[in-house]
């Protein structure tokens, strides 16, 4: 069966100053998102689902999915904010404007995910050998199967020069990925590559694999998925940022024995849009890849 492919696409953006999912791209206005499907289309996946925040529903429609839409087998669903939650727990919340993480994005889209299942972040480029081989993979995965994957990247070919990133450090043996730390800001301090957790800075060498929010998974992982939440949910229901992240509960899966992850690495150099200067950025790479002949003038047919 072919898989589908999950895009996490219901961030603030607060940064970026902007939803930066839908911002325009290419040289026919597309968005970085519209690259992304385009290979994972001609990657073996059979279906895209989108992730979005209802209030951006119509800017979305018009500026990325309807043309999707009408060249693959595309759906959008919404990450409600009291999704997932008892009516008990509801009770107990505060008001906050941040989603409820990574996590929780997944967990809305379960009832849709009918075959093995790749996730991606909306606003990260990951070139197309990753999901070439996120696709193969997948593909030769049953519903129940426990085996893993993700693909990682080397940090130094992950920062940003606009400021700090966040990133899912590995520990990857045979293979395997043993465990995962989230860094949530790492950032140069001249030439060197600086962690700062708290009050404590840590030096990486910028050599390090990193989680880039691109897991290969089958349904079954939903099981380690709903205890890691549940746990969430008790320990932060009251809280006004805390998220429930991606690469902390895939971690979990892997180091509580539900399954195993399968590390692949691509030496892909990233560029997103975390920062309102990373735009022209991501614009000028597009255009140096369209030159190149990597994708044509213009992705869609219709």
């Amino acid at each position: 069966m072919k898989p589908t492919l999950l895009v996490l696409a219901a961030g603030m953006g607060s940064r970026y100053g902007g939803v930066k999912q839908i911002d325009a791209v290419g040289l026919h206005d597309e968005t970085l998102l519209d690259f992304a499907t385009f290979d994972a289309m001609n990657s073996g996946f059979g279906k895209v689902i989108y992730i979005i925040r209802r209030d951006i529903e119509k800017d979305f429609r018009e500026r990325l999915f309807d043309r999707v839409a009408k060249n693959f087998d595309a759906e959008y669903i919404f990450q409600e904010p009291k999704a997932c939650f008892t009516e008990e727990q509801i009770a107990k919340q505060v008001p906050r404007k941040k989603p409820w993480g990574t996590i929780h994005a997944v967990l809305c889209a379960e009832d849709k995910i009918k075959t093995p299942f790749a996730v991606i972040n909306a606003d990260d480029y990951y070139g197309r050998d990753g999901f070439a081989t996120l696709g193969n993979y997948l593909a030769g995965l049953k519903n129940d199967d426990v085996s893993h994957a993700m693909v990682s990247y080397i940090l130094k070919n992950t920062m940003s020069k606009n400021g700090t990133v966040s990133r899912g450090i590995c520990n990857i043996k045979d293979g395997l990925l043993v465990s995962m730390q989230e860094h949530t800001k790492i950032g140069f301090e001249g030439s060197k590559i600086i962690s700062q957790i708290d009050e404590n800075k840590i030096e990486l060498t910028g050599d390090e694999p990193v989680s880039m929010n691109f897991f290969g998974f089958t349904p079954r992982v939903f099981e380690g998925f709903h205890i890691y939440w549940n746990d969430f949910v008790e320990k932060n229901i009251s809280s006004e940022k805390a998220e429930a992240l991606l690469p902390v509960a895939a971690s979990m899966v892997v180091t509580k024995g539900l399954g195993t992850i399968k590390a692949f690495t691509s030496k892909e150099k990233w560029f997103g849009m975390t920062y309102p200067e990373d735009r022209e950025i991501v614009k000028s790479e597009i255009a140096k890849k369209i030159k190149d002949n990597y994708y044509p003038d213009k992705l869609w047919e219709k």
